[in-house]
């Protein structure tokens, strides 16, 4: 990995950081992460809206942070755990956007009541509650994400993940959707599978157009 790709590989995660922040998918807490060569690059636990090329670390294959650095986040295991688990997965956001918090919170995946609220992908749950700070943490939950998209934490918000970062962040916004929109509301009250599979033609092109809306609306590009 050369240092150029490096360098715009860091911009690029702190781009989808501050958009990830500028959404209100994250306040305190949260993190983005994407697999780079052989280990990934995370953002610091600075705000998060205030992300640069420069307040990203990059995390060797063994997990192992920049030597010195004390503003790694505490969850950043979970994020080597799934990225070993998953090899399809390039990108992750680590969110606490208020109705996944509450869904999170019950234990229980809202239905798809709307036609983008399918641009979560499949969700799971996972009943942790305690922060995920290492391997043995990681792995549990990279087990409970299976091969779904995105995972609610029974005391801790949500993660989502892509084959992108444009991908992961897209869906964390609108898994916050589902679970906003889904409130209230049971399984029975579900689009059927026959008329959503329908539906989902069209999530790919409505994938890049949100992930486009997004960078004009919290970063100004067109």
């Amino acid at each position: 990995m050369t240092q150029a790709t490096t360098q715009e590989q860091r911009a690029e995660v702190a781009e989808a950081a501050r958009i990830t922040a500028g959404a209100g998918l994250v306040e305190a807490f949260g993190h983005v992460s994407m697999r780079a060569g052989e280990g990934f690059l995370i953002t610091a636990t600075t705000p998060m809206g205030e992300a640069t090329a420069g307040s990203i670390h990059e995390i060797a294959a063994d997990g192992k942070a920049p030597e010195g650095a004390e503003d790694v986040p505490l969850e950043t295991p979970m994020h080597g755990a799934i990225y070993a688990a998953r090899p399809d997965v390039e990108a992750i956001c680590r969110t606490h956007s208020p109705a996944a918090v509450r869904a999170g919170a019950r234990g229980v995946v809202p239905p798809v009541v709307h036609g983008l609220a399918g641009l979560a992908g499949n969700v799971a749950v996972c009943g942790r509650v305690n922060l995920v700070t290492d391997k043995l943490s990681g792995d549990e939950v990279a087990a409970d994400l299976g091969q779904d998209d995105c995972v609610l934490i029974r005391g801790n918000g949500a993660i989502s993940t892509g084959r992108s970062l444009a991908e992961a962040v897209v869906r964390a916004r609108y898994l916050e959707e589902r679970c906003l929109t889904g409130e209230g509301f049971s399984q029975a009250d579900a689009i059927d599978a026959a008329t959503l599979a329908s539906r989902s033609e069209w999530w790919e092109k409505e994938m890049v157009r949100s992930w486009a809306w997004m960078r004009w609306r919290y970063v100004g590009d067109s």
